[in-house]
Protein backbone atom coordinates (compact mmCIF):
# COMPACT_ATOMS: atom_id res chain seq x y z
CA UNK A 1 0.00 0.00 0.00
CA UNK A 2 1.29 3.47 -0.90
CA UNK A 3 1.93 5.91 1.95
CA UNK A 4 0.46 9.40 1.41
CA UNK A 5 2.99 12.23 1.61
CA UNK A 6 2.94 15.94 0.81
CA UNK A 7 5.21 17.48 -1.82
CA UNK A 8 7.12 19.10 1.07
CA UNK A 9 7.75 15.71 2.69
CA UNK A 10 8.73 14.12 -0.61
CA UNK A 11 11.21 16.91 -1.37
CA UNK A 12 12.65 16.76 2.14
CA UNK A 13 13.28 12.99 1.91
CA UNK A 14 14.64 13.29 -1.64
CA UNK A 15 17.02 16.04 -0.52
CA UNK A 16 18.27 13.96 2.41
CA UNK A 17 18.80 10.93 0.14
CA UNK A 18 20.70 13.04 -2.43
CA UNK A 19 22.95 14.46 0.32
CA UNK A 20 23.69 10.99 1.70
CA UNK A 21 24.55 9.58 -1.73
CA UNK A 22 26.48 12.55 -3.13
CA UNK A 23 28.15 14.02 -0.02
CA UNK A 24 28.11 11.74 3.03
CA UNK A 25 28.85 8.43 1.27
CA UNK A 26 31.93 9.75 -0.63
CA UNK A 27 33.19 11.51 2.53
CA UNK A 28 32.97 8.36 4.65
CA UNK A 29 34.81 6.35 1.98
CA UNK A 30 37.65 8.90 2.21
CA UNK A 31 37.61 8.72 6.03
CA UNK A 32 37.86 4.91 5.88
CA UNK A 33 40.80 5.10 3.44
CA UNK A 34 42.62 7.60 5.67
CA UNK A 35 41.97 5.51 8.79
CA UNK A 36 43.06 2.34 6.96
CA UNK A 37 46.37 4.01 6.07
CA UNK A 38 47.14 4.38 9.79
CA UNK A 39 47.97 0.71 10.07
CA UNK A 40 46.68 -2.13 12.25
CA UNK A 41 42.90 -2.25 11.78
CA UNK A 42 42.23 -4.31 14.91
CA UNK A 43 43.19 -1.47 17.23
CA UNK A 44 42.26 1.41 14.92
CA UNK A 45 39.35 3.25 16.61
CA UNK A 46 39.15 5.77 13.76
CA UNK A 47 38.66 2.99 11.23
CA UNK A 48 35.98 1.24 13.29
CA UNK A 49 34.11 4.51 13.92
CA UNK A 50 34.18 5.31 10.20
CA UNK A 51 32.96 1.80 9.27
CA UNK A 52 30.12 2.14 11.81
CA UNK A 53 29.17 5.51 10.33
CA UNK A 54 29.26 3.95 6.85
CA UNK A 55 26.82 1.24 7.98
CA UNK A 56 24.49 3.92 9.37
CA UNK A 57 24.64 5.92 6.11
CA UNK A 58 23.95 2.84 3.97
CA UNK A 59 21.04 1.80 6.23
CA UNK A 60 19.54 5.31 6.01
CA UNK A 61 19.95 5.34 2.20
CA UNK A 62 18.08 2.02 2.03
CA UNK A 63 15.38 3.27 4.43
CA UNK A 64 14.84 6.51 2.47
CA UNK A 65 14.83 4.67 -0.87
CA UNK A 66 12.13 2.32 0.42
CA UNK A 67 10.06 5.21 1.84
CA UNK A 68 10.22 7.10 -1.45
CA UNK A 69 9.38 3.98 -3.47
CA UNK A 70 6.26 3.48 -1.34
CA UNK A 71 5.25 7.15 -1.23
CA UNK A 72 2.27 8.63 -3.03
CA UNK A 73 2.52 12.40 -3.32
CA UNK A 74 -0.81 14.05 -2.60
CA UNK A 75 -1.23 17.77 -3.26
CA UNK A 76 -3.42 19.04 -0.40
CA UNK A 77 -4.01 22.33 -2.24
CA UNK A 78 -6.28 20.41 -4.63
CA UNK A 79 -8.44 19.05 -1.79
CA UNK A 80 -11.47 20.71 -0.21
CA UNK A 81 -10.75 21.92 3.30
CA UNK A 82 -14.32 22.61 4.48
CA UNK A 83 -13.83 19.46 6.52
CA UNK A 84 -10.55 18.29 8.02
CA UNK A 85 -8.61 16.14 5.55
CA UNK A 86 -5.05 15.20 4.58
CA UNK A 87 -2.98 18.39 4.40
CA UNK A 88 -5.44 20.50 6.42
CA UNK A 89 -4.11 22.90 9.01
CA UNK A 90 -6.53 22.79 11.92
CA UNK A 91 -6.76 25.22 14.81
CA UNK A 92 -8.42 23.64 17.85
CA UNK A 93 -9.38 24.96 21.28
CA UNK A 94 -8.90 22.78 24.36
CA UNK A 95 -12.24 23.25 26.15
CA UNK A 96 -10.73 22.30 29.52
CA UNK A 97 -7.99 24.96 29.66
CA UNK A 98 -8.75 27.34 26.74
CA UNK A 99 -5.37 26.64 25.09
CA UNK A 100 -5.29 26.82 21.29
CA UNK A 101 -3.30 24.35 19.21
CA UNK A 102 -2.58 24.22 15.49
CA UNK A 103 -1.80 21.02 13.63
CA UNK A 104 -1.20 20.14 9.99
CA UNK A 105 -2.15 16.60 9.01
CA UNK A 106 0.58 14.93 6.95
CA UNK A 107 1.91 11.47 6.09
CA UNK A 108 3.45 9.39 8.86
CA UNK A 109 6.95 9.52 7.36
CA UNK A 110 6.98 13.33 7.43
CA UNK A 111 5.31 13.94 10.78
CA UNK A 112 7.14 16.24 13.18
CA UNK A 113 4.97 17.03 16.21
CA UNK A 114 7.45 19.69 17.40
CA UNK A 115 6.54 21.66 14.24
CA UNK A 116 2.81 20.85 14.50
CA UNK A 117 3.01 18.27 11.69
CA UNK A 118 1.02 15.23 12.82
CA UNK A 119 0.51 11.90 11.08
CA UNK A 120 -2.90 11.20 9.56
CA UNK A 121 -2.78 7.96 11.59
CA UNK A 122 -2.27 9.67 14.95
CA UNK A 123 -5.11 9.65 17.51
CA UNK A 124 -5.54 13.44 17.19
CA UNK A 125 -5.72 13.38 13.38
CA UNK A 126 -8.06 10.37 13.36
CA UNK A 127 -10.41 12.25 15.69
CA UNK A 128 -10.33 15.40 13.53
CA UNK A 129 -10.56 14.01 9.98
CA UNK A 130 -14.00 14.58 8.47
CA UNK A 131 -15.01 17.18 11.07
CA UNK A 132 -16.00 20.82 10.38
CA UNK A 133 -15.46 24.22 12.01
CA UNK A 134 -17.54 24.43 15.19
CA UNK A 135 -17.56 20.67 15.76
CA UNK A 136 -16.55 19.44 19.20
CA UNK A 137 -14.39 16.32 19.40
CA UNK A 138 -13.17 14.17 22.26
CA UNK A 139 -9.59 13.07 21.82
CA UNK A 140 -7.90 10.44 23.97
CA UNK A 141 -4.52 11.82 24.98
CA UNK A 142 -1.90 10.28 27.30
CA UNK A 143 -3.44 12.16 30.24
CA UNK A 144 -6.98 11.03 29.38
CA UNK A 145 -9.97 12.17 27.35
CA UNK A 146 -9.97 15.86 26.37
CA UNK A 147 -12.64 17.88 24.55
CA UNK A 148 -11.70 20.26 21.75
CA UNK A 149 -13.60 22.63 19.47
CA UNK A 150 -12.47 23.09 15.87
CA UNK A 151 -11.93 26.83 15.35
CA UNK A 152 -10.44 26.91 11.87
CA UNK A 153 -9.61 24.62 8.94
CA UNK A 154 -7.48 25.73 6.02
CA UNK A 155 -4.64 24.74 3.75
CA UNK A 156 -1.19 26.22 4.29
CA UNK A 157 1.78 25.17 2.19
CA UNK A 158 4.46 23.51 4.33
CA UNK A 159 7.96 24.86 3.86
CA UNK A 160 11.39 23.69 5.01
Amino acid sequence: MKEPITQYGYEKLTSELKNLKEVERPNIVKEIDIARSHGDLKENAEYHAAKEKQLFIEARINELSLMLANAQVIDPSTLEHQKVSFGSTVKILNLDNDKIFSYTIVGSIESDPSRGLISFGSPIAKSLIGKSVGDEVSITLPNGETDFEILEINYQKITF
